[in-house]
């Protein structure tokens, strides 16, 4: 799912209505016949817009903010994890100075594939691990306790609100004893999540992220929204999340 405009989604019924709309077939079809750039994976908004170096930018920020806040266990790789890792962008420009090794999931193939030739030089230094071409619903940490941390940008709004507290389950599972959970996301401009039949994604809005992180354990100690992007665009939000320890 790459950044969303506001003339891009219309319905505003229920979130229950929206989340039965959501067809993740439809959804892998549509971006299988995406180009498998940068300017396709951000929806337009590529190298020719302030987009994909702002959003660099923003996280290295917001990260850097959070550094006194989490730390890995010692005698553990620095391990990352990029969800909706699309061609390789985020992990290519960002989480690789970050971690010490980055885990990847995309789920459309001829990303993947793009994603090995843009990840090639990352891979010949030893900085990528696997790469899972599956779903996020299918996926589970294949050790618990093995991530530093979990990047989730631009694509939980493919699965419904059951399916996203399922995922948010599993990445507790996954991190690390201190470790973080980033989810990078467009917000609506009202309390109302609303639908976009051109991807069967939805956007989600702030109340209802922080209504499904509550509901799922997990403690939202820092936000920010993104600056430098477009005004057509819905606000670009970033939740830094730890388990709940209640």
């Amino acid at each position: 799912m790459p950044v969303k405009t506001t003339e891009s989604t219309q319905d505003t019924t229920s979130a229950t209505d929206i989340d039965s709309q959501i067809n993740y077939n439809d959804a892998i079809h549509y971006w299988s016949g995406v180009e498998a750039t940068v300017d396709g994976v951000l929806g337009g908004f590529g190298e020719s817009t302030s987009v994909p170096k702002a959003d660099i930018v923003g996280s290295n920020t917001f990260l850097r903010k959070l550094k006194p806040r989490f730390s890995n266990e010692p005698d553990k790789i620095k391990y990352g994890i990029d969800f909706g890792a699309g061609i390789g962008r985020v992990t290519r420009d960002f989480l690789h100075k970050v971690c010490d090794k980055v885990d990847l999931l995309e789920p459309v193939p001829s990303f993947v594939q793009q994603m090995k030739v843009e990840l090639k030089p990352l891979m010949e230094q030893g900085k990528i691990g696997e790469i899972y071409d599956i779903s996020m619903q299918d996926w589970e940490p294949s050790e618990e306790g093995k991530y530093y941390l979990i990047w989730c940008q631009w694509c939980v709004g493919h699965v419904p609100d059951d399916v996203f507290i399922t995922l948010l389950n599993n990445c507790k599972k996954g991190l690390q004893k201190d470790g973080l959970l980033v989810i990078k996301e467009n917000n609506t401009n009202s309390d109302e999540d609303v639908f976009d039949e051109v991807d069967s994604s939805k956007t989600r809005s702030d109340k209802n992220f922080r209504r499904l992180f509550k509901l799922a354990g997990w403690d939202l100690i820092a936000t920010d929204l993104q600056k430098g992007v477009p005004r057509e665009l819905f606000p670009i939000r970033m939740y830094a999340l730890k388990p709940s320890k209640n």
